[in-house]
């Protein structure tokens, strides 16, 4: 089963939609369980009827089928229908639904093996140049993009990047012209998510102090979490800031990096960083200082990339991020000089990292400086 995740409005219908239409075979069924119509489809006691009550959509039960299900946290038991399905018949499913949260609750430890999920994000900046039509390769080494600096490419490509800087990267603002409509479209998406996301998966009492939250933490963003002072701030008590952060994360609002450490239990227990899923809720919601903008905007393009930490002395000498499964470390500044580069590549080299580049949102001709246009 190939299971499609990932915050709200990211394209993952659109991609579902792609994937059937690419499919030859015509044994194939779209479902949308957003719709009360496809809903009722499995509302059967009986799981061999629901095969059954596909066959009048063209559904041929003596062929191999390919069933697409979208927005399947709709229907809470419909895994315990999927996995039925699946063990009994020859029968592809395709999933999606906007919640970690949720799926790993929905489809238990039982389909190990048998199940596959791909996280879908909003657009980083390589693919929001694709979206305005604007072809770009990027290496996938950062040695490589270091060489690719590129003064003029940068120039032709600065006010690009202001722009996904100011309203992020989700697809149907990416697409929009108007500043506007993007602003209207970043409210709707916002509403969406607690519409359909906060009201329909979680179980909290308080849903607008969860609201203020969210708006609590997009001031902070690239700061440490202070648990105690949310706690306050909020008037709620600590296990509650902590089920709302987990909610937080597993719906895909905010990612939360901890301290690289070699002692997995340091690392675990370290004071963690908050990043937000886009910079276009972050200038609509928040007012913040523009490097912990760029440093978001950074973070969202480096994150495909696997596991995430920074770093930080107790002295105060701190790392931006740490990328330990590709033995890498990034700094990130306005615009770099030769002392951030020298000081950088000293920490990184008595903490064993092999490569150190500077990340600079302006362009130098620096060694170890990556333009961010080319991250």
């Amino acid at each position: 089963m190939v299971v499609l995740t990932g915050m709200r409005r990211t394209g993952k219908t659109t991609l579902l939609r792609m994937v059937f239409d690419k499919i030859e075979s015509r044994n194939k069924i779209f479902l949308d369980l957003d719709n009360i119509i496809d809903q009722k489809l499995f509302d059967e006691v009986d799981f061999n009827l629901i095969w059954k009550n596909l066959k009048p959509f063209g559904i041929n039960p003596d062929e191999k089928a390919y069933v697409f299900i979208d927005e399947i946290q709709s229907k809470p038991e419909i895994s315990i229908i999927v996995k039925y399905l699946y063990d009994h018949y020859d029968v592809k499913f395709y999933l999606s639904g906007s919640s970690s949260y949720y799926l790993k609750n929905l489809f238990p430890e039982s389909l190990s093996g048998r199940k596959v999920i791909f996280e879908l994000f909003p657009l980083d900046f390589e693919e929001f140049l694709t979206f305005r039509g604007k072809e770009l390769t990027f290496s996938r080494l950062f040695v490589e993009k270091e060489k690719e600096r590129n003064y003029f490419v940068f120039e032709k490509l600065k006010n690009d990047y202001k722009d996904f800087l100011a309203f992020g990267g989700f697809p149907q603002v990416v697409l929009e012209n108007d500043e506007n409509h993007k602003k209207r479209m970043l409210k709707d998406i916002f509403n969406a998510y607690f519409e359909k996301d906060v009201k329909s998966l979680a179980d909290f009492k308080e849903i607008t102090v969860l609201r203020d939250m969210i708006l609590l933490l997009l001031q902070r963003i690239g700061s440490k979490l202070d648990i105690s002072k949310l706690s306050s701030a909020l008037n709620i008590s600590r296990p509650t800031v902590y089920s709302y952060i987990s909610f937080l994360e597993q719906t895909y609002f905010f990612s939360f990096i901890s301290p690289y450490s070699k002692n997995v239990d340091r690392e675990i227990s370290g004071t963690r960083k908050v990043y937000a899923c886009d910079t276009g809720f972050v200038n609509l919601f928040a007012r913040v200082d523009q490097g912990n903008l760029f440093e978001n905007a950074v973070y969202n393009c480096i994150r495909h990339f696997g596991k995430v930490n920074y770093y930080q002395k107790r002295t105060g000498a701190e790392i931006d991020f740490i990328l330990p499964e590709l033995d890498v470390s990034l700094e990130v500044k306005s615009k770099a000089d030769q002392r951030d580069v020298s000081k950088l590549k000293s920490l990184s080299e008595k903490l064993g990292f092999r490569e150190s580049y500077v990340v600079s949102k302006e362009f130098v001709d620096f060694e170890n400086v990556i333009s961010v246009i080319d991250l």
